[in-house]
């Protein structure tokens, strides 16, 4: 299989190793220094598109990816005030996109635990209160990360007392608080505490390297490709 990068950063360089392991090709390494070239990525010469790029690349790289019939996975956190539009545009040009704000199997098996605890809590949450936080190293750039929104909003979906998030900030009875911080080099830390004046109960997820994140994009190109339509983490793994 044919894949280009968008984005060609640390994310990008992993992408590029585990792809090249499985035995497909890289068709092209777009980063900010070589934008343009974006043009000369094109069906006849690439089959997926892997889109890890930065919040002010991705809904330009991702527009193109629709308009030009290039199925995309893209794991760019930070711009999907955009999302609708991508998955319009996707929809109105018969493409495939898939989206993911995090493509590690075990984050994912963690988003579904996150949503069960969450549904076991939900009558005592008179007693308890609950909060995310998320570590990442100091080269990320947005906050809160992507995969703490969606736990945020797993817990939302669940609480009925929530019906929203905020970020670093003292949060009111109907908001989930995340405390988002940046250190050294982490890979990804998160975890949802939920915390009583009689105990605490905690669920974390700690990530030791980039590889399990670009391990699951490869994997999503190798299952996006031939398809149609608008896709994510819970329909390839089904969930």
């Amino acid at each position: 299989m044919r894949i280009a990068l968008l984005g060609y950063g640390k994310m990008g360089k992993v992408i590029e190793q585990i792809a090249l392991q499985r035995g497909h090709e890289i068709s092209a390494k777009i980063d900010i220094g070589n934008r343009t070239e974006l043009l000369s990525v094109i069906p006849e010469n690439t089959d997926v598109v892997i889109e890890f790029s930065s919040p002010e690349s991705a809904y330009g790289n991702l527009k193109y990816c629709m308009e030009f019939g290039l199925p995309a996975v893209c794991g760019t956190t930070g711009w999907l005030q955009h999302k609708p539009e991508i998955e319009k545009l996707c929809q109105d040009n018969s493409g495939a996109f898939f989206y993911a704000s995090n493509y590690s199997i075990g984050v994912n098996l963690f988003f579904e635990i996150n949503k069960a605890l969450a549904r076991l809590m939900n009558p005592y949450m008179g007693e308890y209160k609950v909060s995310t936080n998320e570590i990442h190293h100091t080269e990320k750039k947005d906050s809160p990360s992507g995969t703490a929104i969606t736990l945020a909003q797993g817990l939302i979906e669940n609480l009925n007392n929530k019906t929203t998030w905020v970020n670093n900030q003292i949060a009111q009875e109907n908001e989930v608080p995340i405390w988002s911080s940046r250190e050294g080099k982490v890979p990804g830390t998160h975890e949802i505490k939920y915390i009583s004046d009689v105990d605490q109960l905690e669920i974390k997820h700690i990530a030791h390297s980039r590889n399990g994140f670009a391990l699951g994009a490869v994997i999503a190109a190798e299952w996006l490709r031939d398809k149609t339509g608008i896709f994510g983490m819970n329909d390839m793994l089904g969930f």
